[in-house]
């Protein structure tokens, strides 16, 4: 399956950003030739220091998604898309809608115009999210379960996903779309908690801090390390089957947030949490429990997570303790 992606042009939007690097990653170790689009806004992650690894073998693009003009030219000559840009902060698409609307929905039709009139046939893997369910009516939730987001943010990825799938239905392209679990690993974004907690309990471990749990710490969540997300966003792109297709990500394994405390504090060697009471901004969208099942896409694909949550952990804190300096505002 990988062989599918040497030699092939490749464009990654948020190519900067977390996941999109680690993708960049994979790709230049196959033989890809990747182009990185990242608009480089402050809070969303993008980090040159990403791909310090492969930064004299890949071409960046310093646009926003929401240029209709840029994106136009960027997809022509490009054999695959995959498509990670977003605006992903809940707290952040409350406190300012119009943003979360323009990024993680005008801007993905814009996209699929521009593919639509100079590159068709081009497969596009849309990174889409768990956050469209809201609060599980049942566990472990499939992609039959109920949508009912609790957020802006949640909405407007759900209308940019099906604009991916509508285009599939109508213009015969070829789309698809992962709903993304807590991803987490090296070059994800820690020096604010508007991507969410795992960031932050690394940050404030590795710095001795004491981390701090919202709630009573019981909630349940699954988490897929970054490897094992790029193994099926690699799937799907290279996959006929799964062209038109909404598929779950998830993983073998679930934990609540006291227990996924206490095992960074094991992998780290020391550390101390407090639980404390939610704020109220975020108690009023947060989800509750939630887990996956993604037997769909493993049914459709093969692909199945191998990163226990011990072993991804310990890759993820090595990383930051070697290269923190490079993740925090000094």
């Amino acid at each position: 399956m990988l062989k599918t992606y040497e030699n092939k042009n490749i464009l990654i939007t948020g190519g900067l950003g977390f996941i999109g690097s680690n993708l960049a990653l994979k790709l230049t170790e196959i033989g890809a030739n990747v182009t990185l689009v990242d608009s480089m806004i402050p809070e969303y992650g993008g980090n040159l220091f990403n791909i310090e690894p492969i930064k004299d073998y890949v071409k960046i693009n310093f646009s926003d998604v929401r240029d209709p003009h840029s994106m136009e030219y960027l997809v022509k000559d490009h054999d695959y898309l995959f498509n990670l840009a977003g605006q992903v902060s809940h707290i952040d698409s409350m406190t300012d809608p119009l943003t979360d609307l323009d990024i993680n929905t005008r801007a993905q039709v814009s996209i699929l115009e521009a593919c639509r009139k100079h590159n068709p046939k081009m497969p596009i893997v849309f990174a889409g999210t768990r956050q469209v369910y809201g609060k599980p009516k049942y566990l472990p939730v499939d992609e039959k379960h109920p949508i009912y987001p609790t957020d802006v943010n949640g909405i407007n990825n759900l209308a940019g996903e099906w604009y991916h799938i509508l285009y599939h239905n109508v213009y015969d392209m070829n789309t698809v779309s992962l709903r993304l679990t807590n991803t987490y690993g090296p070059r994800q974004l820690i020096k604010h908690n508007r991507q969410g907690f795992i960031g932050v309990f690394i940050r404030q471990i590795i710095q001795g801090e004491t981390i701090r749990i919202f709630g009573d710490g019981l909630q349940i969540r699954d988490m897929n390390y970054v490897d094992d997300v790029i193994d099926a966003l690699l799937i799907a792109g290279a996959s006929h089957q799964c062209y038109g297709q909404i598929f779950n990500l998830g993983s073998n394994e679930s934990i609540n947030l006291l227990n996924l405390v206490k095992l960074l504090i094991e992998i780290n060697g020391s550390g101390e949490f407090e639980i404390i009471p939610f704020p109220e901004d975020k108690k009023r969208i947060d989800i509750g429990d939630y887990y996956a099942n993604h037997s769909k896409f493993t049914d459709f694909s093969g692909w199945h997570p191998q990163t226990s949550l011990r072993e991804g952990f310990s890759k993820m804190m090595a990383y930051y303790k070697q290269n923190l300096d490079k993740y925090i505002d000094n």
